[in-house]
């Protein structure tokens, strides 16, 4: 077995694991009346379901760090030893779901001493540079390995030394083991689960987990994505925001223009997550009322008649979504890192279920959403926010802003934008913001909302959107806050009185409408020098920013995040039959 050296102190330790640093997010539980509810074919369904989450979960691992599986087994050898920084670390390797990772004030926390996180994580040499990254697929270029480059450099793909060039590994063939058991307890529990529309998409997602064929992916796909009266939940989650080595392909003009000669687009490494859980009817009735204004809003997205979006004004709207209790969140989705995701809107703009007319769904996730403790939300207003505007701000209006944001991703240019590299997610993520924020207006006016829930968006959505800490580029969710809030003060839509954010809130919608203007335009156009100029002259940290900053950190000790997963514990532990 390898040996690690601990990199944090058992002092650290014990502060990053205790309750008011370390955020609890609780799932459902065995007694949960979600649970209890549902039919026994669903209850045995679920047994299944967790455990192909925890499966896809470990495959993460190893995408996200060569050394996880290593350092977790060593992990568990010490603290049989009774080493008790080993048992402390273990709690944050759980939280944070891997080695590496950030925290909220954006400090990169890494587990083992001579470890870091590297651009290429774990799908990617550990010895491989930038450098010779480029140099390698220049040099297999010219020498005519043209497909072998377009493996390397897919969504699904494990790349390794081959000689002197690389070969990219499709994920079933690397995890070809792993895989075939997460297929299998899909068809276990497609034989047991009370829906037919939720079987027929278990069973063509067990095909494409053992087949390496994008096409079986987007043909489960296109049947996720009209998914909407199901009783159960499960996605495995891909996204591509942790890759930070095939973006920087955009930063060398010279492989650029070879590659484009060749018809070949460098996309980011997929990174998997598995979800599990129960659709709450309630939540999900409240969240489609918005569906039938989609169709507005797209008519109304900036260069409209430009590009052709998923959403289309004159066609039907391929968007299903459901708000969902969760029992697991393994892998990507699930992993802690100075946030978590509270929703997702899938399949994104690269996968090829897009291609052939599948369309899109959001999924919410109930239990991260969720304020458990309203006595520290109040210290966080009266620290931060214009107290005549705290009238104004209701939590449940971030959730409302949320379902703006997954649907913004629906608007918009329909392609990937990979020509934007590094600065893509940024891009994206910016967008969906102003989208939604930009949209507030007009959903009032067609009755969405109320002007007193209009309010209620704009100081809230304004007031949550400052950060403890400046972060780094590679954090794409919160580079975009950053942006977006130099952005607003300039425009007047919100300002400092006395240390206190006062929102403007009539100017907060017109300058949204603007800066959507200009992402949408940077999307169009995949300009990588004018995404770069365009990032770096509002990615720009604030005297306004800082005090704002310095008054949350007074108000939170809060580092991190972990889930309490109790019922999914429980049916991990049960024998399949």
């Amino acid at each position: 077995m390898r040996e690690f050296e601990l990199n944090l102190t058992e002092k650290e330790l014990e502060k990053r694991t205790s309750k008011d640093y370390l955020v609890t997010k609780k799932f459902l539980t065995p007694d949960a009346p979600e649970y209890l509810a549902l039919d026994e074919g669903d209850k045995k369904a679920l047994i299944h379901l967790v455990k192909a989450a925890n499966i896809i979960g470990r495959v993460n691992l190893q995408l996200d760090c060569h050394d996880n599986l290593d350092f977790e087994a060593y992990l568990k050898r010490e603290i049989k030893n009774g080493n008790k920084r080993a048992k402390l670390t273990k709690i944050l390797f759980d939280a944070q779901k891997g080695m590496n990772a950030v925290d909220t004030m954006s400090n990169k926390i890494n587990l083992a001493k001579g470890i870091k996180e590297l651009p290429g994580k774990g799908v990617y040499p550990k010895d491989l540079s930038v450098k010779e990254f480029h140099k390698i697929l220049t040099e297999m270029i010219n020498a005519n390995k043209i497909d072998e480059v377009k493996k390397v450099l897919n969504q699904r793909s494990v790349v390794e030394r081959s000689g002197k060039h690389l070969v990219g590994i499709d994920y079933v063939d690397k995890f070809r083991e792993e895989f075939q058991k997460a297929a299998d307890e899909l068809e276990k529990a497609a034989e047991t689960s009370t829906n037919e529309d939720f079987n027929e998409y278990l069973i063509l997602q067990s095909k494409a987990l053992r087949t390496a064929d994008p096409t079986f992916d987007a043909f489960a796909d296109k049947k996720w994505a009209t998914l909407q009266d199901t009783p159960l939940e499960f996605t495995i989650t891909r996204e591509n925001y942790e890759d930070e080595m095939t973006g920087t392909i955009m930063e060398n003009s010279e492989l650029v223009n070879l590659l484009s000669k060749h018809g070949i687009t460098p996309t980011p490494k997929d990174f998997l997550g598995g979800r599990v859980g129960i659709v709450n009817k309630k939540g999900t009735e409240a969240l489609t009322a918005i569906k039938k204004y989609l169709p507005e809003l797209a008519k109304n997205m900036p260069y409209a008649d430009e590009y052709e979006q998923n959403i289309s004004p004159d066609k039907d709207t391929k968007q299903t979504m459901v708000d969902v209790d969760m029992v697991q969140a393994a892998g990507d989705v699930g992993a802690y890192r100075g946030g978590i995701t509270l929703a997702e809107n899938l399949p994104n703009d690269d996968k090829p279920s897009l291609q052939i007319g599948g369309g899109r769904r959001n999924v919410y996730h109930r239990q991260i959403r969720f304020i458990s403790d309203k006595k520290k939300l109040q210290e966080r207003l009266d620290a931060v926010l214009d107290k005549d505007q705290h009238k104004y701000y209701l939590d449940e209006a971030d959730h409302w802003f949320t379902i703006g944001h997954e649907n913004a991703h629906s608007l918009g240019p329909k392609k990937a934008c990979e020509k934007l590299g590094k600065y893509r997610n940024i891009i994206e993520e910016n967008k969906a913001d102003m989208a939604s924020l930009a949209s507030v207006d007009l959903l009032t006016e067609l009755g969405m909302y109320t002007e007193e829930q209009r309010k209620q968006i704009l100081v809230t959505v304004v007031a949550d959107n400052f950060l403890k800490s400046k972060p780094n580029l590679s954090q794409a969710h919160r580079v975009r806050t950053v942006m977006q809030n130099k952005y607003m003060a300039e425009r007047g839509a919100y300002e400092l009185v006395d240390g206190k954010i006062h929102v403007n809130i009539d100017k907060v919608v017109p300058a949204a409408q603007e800066m959507l203007k200009e992402i949408i335009r940077l999307q169009i156009d995949e300009d990588f020098e004018r995404a770069d100029k365009y990032v770096k002259e509002n990615f720009v940290w604030t005297d306004n920013m800082e005090i704002i900053a310095k008054a949350l950190q007074k108000v939170s000790k809060t580092l991190n995040g972990k889930l309490e997963t109790k019922l999914a514990d429980m049916l991990n532990k049960i024998l399949s039959y």
